[in-house]
């Protein structure tokens, strides 16, 4: 079981196509035709409190767009923006975090957004905060402004026992109400790993030729967090 739990342990990747909407439909639709090349809108913000699914939504969006032939950049920070990327072709560029962008940052973001702007591409970007409470200088924050923003909203947890069932389906098989139980009372609650748990689980059943059963989960559950636990554990000292 533990070989097996190294074996799947990498995460799912981050597509629109496995986003879970639930409140964020328009959100997901908009984002959809941005990253396609839709509209003529110059930028596109997300904000949200976190664990809303932003860095999900970003990854998301830059993947579609790199299917289609765009060439794209993700930055993870606003400090990764480099300061010759306003020369560079990328024709959508994701900045995540950009509400803890410094002067400096900020001053290389706005001199990009001007350089995609001029060629015809496009910014994302994704903050905690509205886009009135934004710490930016002021010509970045109106420049935001010019394009989308859309709130992200993360699932209630009322929401998640469909949202997982939903997605079990969208995988091909059918997530019983007892596993989706166990799973949301015994694993963690974010939804980055509540997905990841569903794929995995999903994966280790095609590769164990046994169901997707409560005694399934539990021995992957405690297989899990006894790899995860060695993973973190120091060395042994010689």
């Amino acid at each position: 079981m533990e070989q097996l739990v190294f074996e799947l342990a990498p995460p799912e990747p981050a597509l629109l196509s496995n986003f879970l909407p639930g409140r964020n439909r328009e959100l997901v639709a908009a984002l959809t035709g941005f990253a396609s090349g839709a509209g003529s809108d110059p930028g596109f913000l997300i904000w949200g409190a976190s664990g809303a699914g932003k860095t999900h939504l970003l990854r998301g969006a830059i993947a579609l767009a790199s299917e289609r032939g765009v060439p794209t950049h993700f930055h993870q920070h606003p400090a990764a923006v480099a300061a010759d990327m306003a020369g560079d072709r990328a024709m959508l560029v994701a900045v995540d975090r950009i509400d803890e962008a410094d002067a400096a940052a900020a001053a290389l973001i706005f001199t990009l957004y001007n350089a995609l702007k001029e060629r015809g591409g496009r910014l994302l970007a994704a903050s905690r905060m509205p886009l009135a409470a934004l710490p930016l200088r002021e010509d970045l924050r109106t420049r935001l402004g010019w394009g989308l923003v859309y709130e992200a909203l993360p699932l209630a947890d009322d929401e998640k026992p469909a949202a997982l069932a939903i997605y079990a389906r969208q995988r091909g098989f059918d997530l019983s109400a007892e596993v989706i139980d166990y799973l949301l009372r015994h694993g963690r609650r974010d939804m980055g790993s509540l997905l990841g748990a569903v794929a995995a689980l999903d994966r280790l059943s095609l590769a164990a030729k046994r169901p997707i059963t409560v005694p399934l989960l539990r021995e992957w559950l405690q297989a899990t967090l006894q790899w995860e636990t060695r993973e973190k554990s120091p060395p042994a000292k010689r």
